[in-house]
């Protein structure tokens, strides 16, 4: 989902006990995603692009307001549908545009051959060519974990739960078929991401007693394992 208005994300780090918690609770007032398999949840497979300077990273772990990355996605493994992200963050809130990219154009850019992007006549890998030739941005490292998501209309809020992170340096895993094979972290992650406001339900269903918000990055802990 592309965002043009900005939205509010907060993180926690929880353990395997909250998750059970909230599996109970969650399926009262929330839907699962729609993307959701019928057994539950889906796997994310991002390859992040960095320069030699590690630009992305440092900015996430110095906290800068205005900061940016961009990544290739794809979901369950399925080549057919991979997505160019940028996903940027200024006055706490965060942004997100994304356009499409086949398979052959991924293979493309795995390869070097980044004038695929300049081809494609799209704003957004019109502006991630110009930063490949100007700040020297290349694709870095895989990150790839499982995520059950669940959506609640009012107030656009959606929940998701990470586990079982994992990566790679081999950036031509990327369209592979199995899971990354490094583990980076072994606990779990509760985002929940809203426009303007988050209801008051939501707020108590999330709420787990001595958790408290974190700037976990799946992206900076993957790279400095």
């Amino acid at each position: 989902m592309d965002t043009s208005h900005g939205r509010h994300e907060l993180k926690f780090n929880i353990n395997y006990a909250d998750v059970i918690e909230l599996r109970e609770r969650l399926p009262f007032v929330v839907k699962p995603d729609e993307h959701s398999a019928p057994e539950g949840g889906y796997r994310i497979k991002s390859l992040y692009f960095d320069n030699y300077n590690d630009k992305a990273l440092k900015e996430k772990i110095n906290g800068t307001d205005r900061r940016e990355k961009f990544r290739l996605r794809l979901y369950n493994n399925d080549t057919s549908f991979i997505r160019l992200e940028k996903k940027s963050k200024e006055n706490g809130l965060c942004y997100k545009k994304s356009s499409p990219i086949s398979e052959k154009e991924c293979s493309q850019l795995l390869e070097g051959n980044f004038d695929v992007l300049r081809e494609k006549d799209d704003p957004l890998c019109m502006e991630l060519y110009a930063k490949i030739r100007c700040q020297q941005l290349r694709p870095r490292n895989i990150v790839d974990y499982r995520r059950e998501a669940f959506v609640y209309r009012m107030g656009n809020v959606r929940i998701t739960l990470d586990y079982d992170i994992r990566t790679s340096w081999n950036i031509f895993d990327f369209l592979g078929a199995e899971p990354a094979p490094v583990p980076v972290w072994e606990g779990y992650i509760l985002e929940v991401k809203y426009d303007n406001f988050l209801p008051e339900i939501i707020r108590a269903i999330v709420s787990l007693s001595s958790r408290s918000c974190t700037s976990f990055s799946k992206y900076a802990t993957a790279r400095i394992i």
